[in-house]
């Protein structure tokens, strides 16, 4: 496997565990409940409880990790993703640190730093075998 797949699969994987530790940190909360009894359609719910279920299943969370987990797989397949999609990724997660203040949200560094490095190995590569092609 090729050093840009290799950090493709570690990018999507930390995605995907950067999903789960999210969900572990925010699923125990008294907010169940009041949801699934429509409290929320309602406007009847306290800001807290809206702002926790804005934390939890109505976050990027889902998506993050779908994402990863595509992206896991894209890596497995010998392929690498654009380097775009850490680029993205890293600014969400500092224009929400820059809002937020320093919290989880800095770990999106981490995907966007393993997606845009396996971004430089992949063209690095292409202008390497470029190169021994016209040598030979």
């Amino acid at each position: 496997m090729s050093t840009s797949a290799r950090l493709t699969v570690a990018g999507g994987w930390s995605m995907a565990a950067i999903a789960l530790l999210h969900t572990l940190f925010f699923l125990p909360n008294p907010h169940w409940a009041g949801w699934f009894s429509g409290e929320l359609w309602s406007r009847e719910a306290s800001a807290e409880s809206v702002s926790v279920f804005w934390a939890l299943p109505g976050s990027f969370v889902v998506a993050l990790a779908v994402l990863g987990l595509l992206v896991a797989r894209t890596g497995r397949r010998g392929d690498a993703v654009p380097a775009y999609v850490g680029w993205a990724i890293g600014l969400w997660g500092l224009g929400c640190a820059a809002i937020a203040g320093p919290s989880g949200f800095l770990l999106a560094l981490i995907p966007a730093g393993l997606l845009i490095g396996a971004g430089v190995a992949r063209r690095s590569g292409e202008r390497r075998r470029a190169a021994e092609a016209s040598h030979t």
